[in-house]
């Protein structure tokens, strides 16, 4: 009996041993401690301001017929993360994610929504979160469990993931969405500034993607967008989805389905770091594939607390390298192990070469502004969000 009223006597009292205790909790566990009493609840914030790593979900083998298989892994991993997610971007194949309907045995699957799959998905995220989601052709992905996993590309079947952002010191990461107006052809270049995108010094990185590019006029709208944030300060990354379904910072079930836009996050902070490569169509073989790993190797990008992008074209991939499989995202392995890899195939690239360091200076020889919408190519982006503190290692 002595010894556990000592037992509740540090635990209602020592506020160094609660926080190491609650040190071992995931996210979810940490917030329904901290209901315990004010010392908890302290404790409890303090602990998730050091939890500023980025945590993942991926998905790589099907759900059942009603959920996609991104809506049945998030529900099971999200109760065991160990951060709070601030902003999340999933993405997932467009196919099983939209839905459609299989014959076995004369039986029909019961065709999936993707409103409704997107609703269920930030059902599972909390409700301050910002959230965007998108839909592919093909996914890559870093299964779950550790950044030197294996990146995959999977350009068929049911995948996806979910990248959690926890709020970061000196980061500010924030989506935006700017729809093509059919009534007027020109864009008004205000909206770069509500948006954050403009008269703002601390802005590092954008990751642009166009949604409906066989609408009429899209292409159009897209050259509206990329040309006046190409800047030599800043990373422009991204591609053409096949259409987004989540961006809870408005209310996307508004948009028209027809409509074509641009949705993206932006990323600011003086401490982030970026490097992007472009892997034209003279890049067919593992030789050339890691000269491109090479070139962004050489931006000398910190690889801790960083994530890397791959925007493909869904003309690449294994029919590219003449039915090798997995060969880019092989590549950037062999070059960064420690780095996990997320992206798409998709049906357009956005980037350049491009090399944004810790002191602001752009080692580039071009002074012409790049051409930064392609076609049959593959982007890879590296995104350091600066040095986390120790105890986050």
């Amino acid at each position: 009996m002595e010894s556990t009223a000592k037992g509740s006597y540090v635990l209602a009292n020592l506020a160094e041993v609660v926080e190491r205790v609650l040190g071992f909790l995931p996210t979810k566990a940490l917030l329904r401690a901290a209901c315990v009493c004010r010392l908890w609840r302290e404790c409890a914030r303090r602990t998730l301001r050091t939890r500023q790593r980025i945590a993942w979900v991926s998905a790589l083998e099907p759900g059942p017929a009603e959920n996609h298989a991104l809506v049945r892994a998030l529900a099971r991993e999200l109760e065991k993360v160990h951060v709070l997610p601030q902003t999340v971007l999933y993405i997932a194949d467009a196919e099983t994610f939209s839905g459609h309907e299989e014959c076995h045995e004369q039986k029909k699957a019961r065709k999936r929504n993707s409103k409704e799959t997107a609703l269920a998905l930030e059902k599972l995220l909390p409700k301050r979160c910002q959230v965007l989601g998108l839909v592919t052709p093909g996914i890559v992905v870093t299964p779950m469990g550790s950044s030197s996993n294996q990146p995959q590309e999977i350009e068929e079947g049911e995948a996806g993931f979910a990248l959690l952002f926890p709020k970061i010191d000196g980061v500010k990461i924030h989506t935006f969405h700017f729809s093509k107006d059919v009534k007027n052809r020109v864009f008004d270049e205000s909206k770069f500034a509500e948006a954050g995108l403009k008269n703002n010094p601390d802005l590092r990185v954008v990751l642009l993607f166009g949604y409906n590019s066989w609408k009429t006029g899209a292409t159009r709208f897209l050259h509206q967008i990329v040309n006046p944030l190409n800047e030599k300060s800043i990373i422009l990354a991204g591609g053409q989805v096949e259409s987004f379904t989540s961006l809870t910072s408005e209310n996307t079930h508004a948009q028209p389905g027809d409509a074509c836009g641009v949705v993206g996050l932006a990323f600011s902070g003086p401490q982030i770091q970026s490097a992007t490569v472009l892997l034209d169509q003279d890049v067919a073989d593992e030789r050339t594939a890691e000269a491109a790993m090479q070139r962004l190797k050489a931006a000398n990008i910190p690889e801790h607390n960083t994530i890397g992008f791959m925007f493909a074209c869904v003309g690449r991939g294994y029919r590219h390298y003449k039915t090798k499989r997995n060969m880019e995202a092989d590549a950037f392995r062999k070059f960064f192990p420690n780095v996990p890899l997320f992206g798409f195939f998709g049906h357009g690239e956005i980037g350049c070469d491009r090399i944004v360091t810790g002191n602001f200076v752009l080692r580039e020889c071009n002074d012409i502004k790049d051409d930064l919408l392609h076609g049959y190519t593959t982007v890879m982006t590296l995104i350091h969000l600066g040095s986390t503190k120790a105890n986050q290692a």
